[in-house]
């Protein structure tokens, strides 16, 4: 348990802080230094950048898990100090990069230190613990900046509360991960492409295109349908509540279902929910969307990637490092393509509708590619 709370932390701390923290605090930038919503999109592509980037040079280094997973929670928390007393666009910019390279070394590194040790102890089913962290890291930091909107403080404040947040959890965590023990080094690529590891790497590239708009835009969209910061603010909060349950709710309907059908449904609920806010204008289709999104998009890594495992293990070639390192590359890729589509659907004066009815469709063909003959 000290295992698996310790990778809920750490999580939370990347996820919540590293990696989505501008979510609710773009609202605030909005109002008070003046951050249009496209600017938002660049920023946000830049954290999304850095995440590819750190997934590709975690895949390529042997660095054990405990160096690792430190030295991104180190990063992770000057980045976001960073952002209370930076200004301008191309700093803040730089922070989200940096940012989102210390975010997937800490995904990376710790999913791989948990995992392990959690499977040598005999307790995989805790896996949904240490997962659960990425929505406990999404309400806390919604909540945070909830609150502080009610007092109207500034982004700036909001930037540096977190700041402080993550330089305690860092402490904290800091001799849970043992620098003896260290994550498996990277396994050589092996083996010839086939089409079924083809399509488990575009499904999951499409996971991450669809899921990024609502992700990253949430709050704004509800901020456009009702101006009360004490209610739109919400938004992000019940995404990661819906995260939360979903981590922990999946380990009790395990052995039931295969993957592949859990994976499958996933997409279409995350696709309805994706489009509920352009048929259901309003608060309703908002909290649907944060419901049907954040709901899935944690079960839908935690069952991507051992569905990887298993399609490895059929093919007698397959290595399943390399798929599952190619899976990551593609869901950050996706993550890049999506908020760039936005910035470029505003500019055109096409709105947020296009660009949610785009992801829609983007997760039903991802959902049909993973539909077995």
């Amino acid at each position: 348990m000290r295992i698996a709370l310790a990778g809920l932390a750490a999580l939370a701390v990347a996820m919540g802080i590293g990696r989505f923290a501008f979510t609710p605090i773009l609202p605030m930038m909005q109002q008070d230094v003046g951050l249009s919503v496209a600017g938002g999109g660049w920023l946000a592509a830049a954290n999304y950048l850095g995440y590819l980037a750190g997934a590709l040079w975690a895949g390529a280094t042997r660095a054990t898990a405990a160096t690792a997973i430190r030295a991104g929670l180190v990063v992770i928390s000057v980045t976001t100090l960073g952002m209370a007393f930076a200004s301008g666009f191309g700093t803040w910019a730089a922070l989200r990069l940096l940012a989102g390279v210390a975010s997937a070394w800490v995904m990376i590194h710790t999913s791989a230190f948990c995992l392990e040790s959690l499977a040598a102890l005999g307790r995989p089913i805790l896996a949904g613990v240490v997962f659960a962290g990425v929505g406990i890291g999404i309400i806390s930091a919604g909540s945070l900046c909830v609150l502080l909107m009610a007092v109207h403080a500034q982004s700036a404040s909001a930037w540096l509360v977190l700041g402080g947040v993550t330089i305690a959890v860092t402490a904290l965590l800091w001799p849970m991960f043992r620098v003896a023990v260290g994550a498996p080094g990277p396994a050589r690529a092996s083996g010839r492409w086939t089409w079924e590891q083809a399509r488990l790497v575009l499904a999951y590239g499409a996971y991450g295109l669809g899921y990024i708009i609502p992700a990253t835009f949430l709050p704004v969209m509800a901020r456009e349908a009702v101006s009360d910061a004490a209610l739109f603010g919400w938004a992000w909060p019940a995404f990661g509540a819906a995260a939360v349950l979903s981590a922990l709710g999946v380990t009790l309907v395990a052995g039931r279902y295969s993957n592949r059908a859990v994976w499958i449904a996933s997409h279409l609920v995350m696709a309805l929910g994706v489009a509920a806010p352009v048929f259901w204008p309003g608060i309703g289709g908002i909290v649907l969307a944060a419901l049907c999104v954040g709901g899935t998009f944690v079960v839908i890594t935690m069952v991507g990637l051992q569905e990887a495992r298993s399609v490895a293990t059929a093919h007698a070639n397959a290595n399943a490092a390399r798929l599952m390192a190619a899976m990551t590359a593609a869901f950050a890729a996706g993550q890049i393509v999506g908020p760039l589509c936005v910035s470029l659907m505003l500019g055109t004066g096409a709105g947020f509708a296009a660009a949610l009815l785009s992801a829609s469709a983007v997760l039903v063909a991802g959902a049909l590619l993973l539909v077995r003959r």
